[in-house]
């Protein structure tokens, strides 16, 4: 998959293009990604994808403290190499941009910047300044700038209701299982090892503490079964999000230990795929309990992940 992080530099070959934020790339998604790959070996074309960082809300909203993404930049272009992109587009927005009229949108970025043979869209797609531009409007300017288009109906792409919405309460509410159901994958948080508090050594159970991106969504507290992959290979894993109730009770913090793995990770970038909710955050009264507590949950991983 080719990446452009700005359209001077586009150069696909018969795009046939799809536009959206496709912020954690979900099954309602995949149904778009699999009609442009079937469109693009009917006419020897490249399935191109032109999405936006950062996030449009980002910007048009800055006093909006409260949209967290389900993919980073580079958990999204993992994803979209994965369900067969050949060309990924990001546009940088920002509020100048998100002016453009909506036919001006087609001429500027479809037409002069992509060079789309054809333009695939979910039903309720609109584009342009105060998303003024839809299915109708791009149907008209089809004609005039000689490019086709093909809409998604609403069952083909809606028969569970996904969204990205509907995938973000799911992981807050900790049904770990409805929002990998969503997704068509396995929920994953990417961060960078740092330097953590170290308690759990003194468990018997050395974590690495991950540095996440301040946007990205990072599920309901508690523990689960994950796996990470280190130097290509993949090792079973817990995962600890919370507040280390029976210590200090203090900030949220993400930490994985990796069974049976004693390298030191610290400044390395790891991801973790989310499995299985075991159970939420305790406190417990001594140090001991804890530690039971943690074999029982090492026991329950090793067996959900056999």
């Amino acid at each position: 998959m080719k990446v452009f992080h700005s359209l001077d530099q586009f150069n696909g070959k018969n795009p046939v293009l799809t536009i959206g934020t496709f912020d954690g790339v979900h099954l309602g998604h995949q149904v778009i990604l699999k009609r442009l790959s079937e469109i693009a070996r009917e006419i020897n074309g490249e399935v191109t994808l032109l999405t936006f960082h950062p996030h449009p809300r980002q910007i048009l909203y800055p006093e909006q403290k409260d949209l967290l993404l389900l993919t980073t930049q580079k958990e999204k272009i993992i994803l979209l190499e994965r369900f067969g992109v050949d060309n990924l587009v990001f546009q940088p927005f920002s509020y100048e941009f998100s002016r453009l009229s909506y036919d001006d949108f087609v001429k500027q970025i479809i037409v002069e910047g992509i060079h789309a043979k054809k333009v695939v869209i979910g039903y309720d797609h609109h584009f342009g300044h105060n998303r003024e531009g839809g299915l109708k409007q791009l149907s008209l300017l089809s004609g005039i700038y000689h490019f086709e288009v093909e809409e998604i109906p609403e069952q083909d792409i809606d028969y569970a209701a996904i969204s990205s919405s509907r995938v973000r309460k799911a992981l807050m509410a900790g049904d770990l299982h409805s929002a990998n159901h969503l997704l068509g994958h396995l929920y994953s948080i990417e961060g960078k090892v740092v330097k953590g508090k170290q308690l759990g050594r003194t468990l018997g159970f050395p974590t690495a503490n991950l540095e996440t991106a301040s946007d990205k969504l990072i599920p309901m507290n508690g523990i689960y079964a994950v796996t990470t992959s280190i130097k290509g290979i993949s090792y079973k894993a817990m995962l600890s999000i919370g507040h280390r109730p029976t210590f200090d009770n203090g900030a949220k913090s993400v930490e994985v230990n990796v069974i049976d793995f004693n390298d030191d990770l610290y400044g390395q970038e790891i991801a973790i795929s989310l499995h299985y909710y075991l159970r939420p955050e305790k406190k417990f009264d001594t140090k001991e309990e804890l530690i039971e507590q943690m074999k029982q949950d090492k026991k329950q991983t090793l067996q959900l992940l056999s």
